[in-house]
């Protein structure tokens, strides 16, 4: 009894404790007390040694301003939201937990953090790859996390990343083999498992010959998750070779049309809707259920596009020209390489960050990159009419993002600020 109590004015010292305008405030209330968020950690909980309550880590991120450095361009950032911010990510994401021009406000969040790789990366004139290196080249930044504590400098920053999502919101998180696996249980603890999409396998490179005990490395993982259920999805596609094409509609109709044929059952039984129901004679395969109402079936077949297998079965043809009116449905491989000769050590493929802005957002909206390292995210989000906030630490990150994104014509105005963090009493 006296535990319960003592829990049920924690509660209420939190709610007294809201102020007017702090978010920070209210999320340590809501992480604290919400069944649904009590639930999901109940689920699925990775411990190690300096993991962070929220309650003290939103109290330990210093108070953060930031300061005009230039403008480039006539439109501030209050009317365009457009930013390139140099400091600490982790102070900038809280500071912006308590501008109502941002917070709630991001419909997507694409990040590509250290990997825990525990080298110095570099920049030099005459790089031909990442992994090049050159004692005379500049420190472009220095990956020296590794463990729990590259886990919590994660963890830390995408529990404030979730705040600042918009309800119909999603994040890409870009990781390696060696961390992923760990990732992916955080991100169910932060986000809830029911809102992981995909893991995403993307070529990276071409095979390796190096000498190792073990298979060749040429991928890279990047994680998405949604906020909510009610996530922005525009179904991305791509166009199908020849090649494809023959072989996946290896069939031609009378009119010289090529086509292939698909089952109308699919898995499962259905014992009260119409979908389990006889049709043309004919019940669906024992623990199978027709994949559309019996009335949608005969529409079919009166058109024309129902095919019979040779054991009877009714099989829905799929014709070459329709889907490539659309192109074909991308899957969760991609091929899309970096770079031979980078601007920026781990700079990234921008034919990949934009499919990725173009799938989870609309022209108009908020995308954010708080490692934003070369500018690539910057740079897809402006050409595909985004809006965009970039964060980083690196003043050579900082610098090579500008000069990419002012080589775009008609490019939109943008402010550069700094970070000023307030050191707690």
């Amino acid at each position: 009894m006296g535990q319960k109590m003592k829990k049920k004015n924690k509660k209420i010292s939190y709610r007294k404790n809201l102020k007017k305008g702090k978010r920070v405030n209210e999320l340590i209330y809501q992480w604290e007390v919400t069944p649904q968020l009590k639930q999901r950690s109940s689920l699925m909980l990775l411990n190690y040694d300096g993991k962070v309550d929220v309650h003290d880590l939103l109290q330990s991120i210093p108070e953060a301003s930031l300061r005009e450095s230039n403008s480039y361009g006539q439109i501030t950032f209050d009317n365009t939201n457009n930013a390139l911010i140099y400091g600490d990510n982790i102070a900038v994401l809280k500071h912006f937990m308590n501008d109502p021009k941002v917070n709630g406000k991001v419909k997507l969040v694409y990040i590509d953090p250290p990997f825990s790789t525990r080298q110095i990366f570099r920049r030099g004139s005459n790089r031909t790859a990442t992994i090049s290196a050159s004692d005379n080249d500049e420190i472009a930044y220095i990956d020296h996390l590794a463990g729990a504590e590259f886990l919590e400098f994660l963890r830390q920053r995408i529990i404030l990343i979730r705040e600042l999502l918009s309800d119909d919101g999603s994040i890409y998180v870009h990781i390696d083999s060696k961390m992923e696996h760990y990732l992916k249980v955080l991100m169910d603890e932060i986000f809830g498992r029911e809102h992981f999409i995909n893991d995403i396998t993307r070529i990276k490179c071409n095979p390796k010959n190096f000498s190792r005990k073990g298979y060749g490395n040429i991928k890279d993982t990047i994680l998405f998750y949604s906020k909510t259920n009610q996530y922005i999805w525009n179904e991305p596609h791509q166009e199908m070779t020849e090649e494809e094409i023959n072989r996946l509609f290896p069939k031609i109709d009378k009119n010289g049309r090529r086509y292939t044929t698909t089952p109308l059952h699919a898995p499962g039984e259905t014992k009260n809707g119409a979908t389990g129901k006889e049709w043309n004679g004919l019940f669906p395969p024992h623990g199978r259920h027709w994949r559309i109402s019996p009335k949608e079936l005969t529409r079919l077949e009166k058109s024309g596009l129902i095919e019979w297998s040779s054991s009877g079965n009714p099989r829905k043809k799929i014709f070459a020209d329709e889907v490539l009116s659309r192109g074909k449905k991308i899957q969760d491989v991609w091929e899309l390489k970096d770079p031979q000769y980078p601007t920026y050590p781990t700079e990234k493929n921008l034919d990949l960050i934009k499919r990725i802005i173009e799938a989870s957002s609309n022209p108009g909206d908020i995308i954010m990159d708080c490692f934003a390292g070369s500018g690539t995210t910057l740079m897809a989000a402006e050409l595909l009419k985004r809006k965009w906030i970039g964060i980083d630490n690196s003043k050579i990150a900082i610098s090579t993002a500008i000069k990419k994104i002012k080589e775009i014509s008609n490019v939109s105005s943008f402010t550069l600020f700094s970070c000023n963090e307030k050191k707690r009493q």
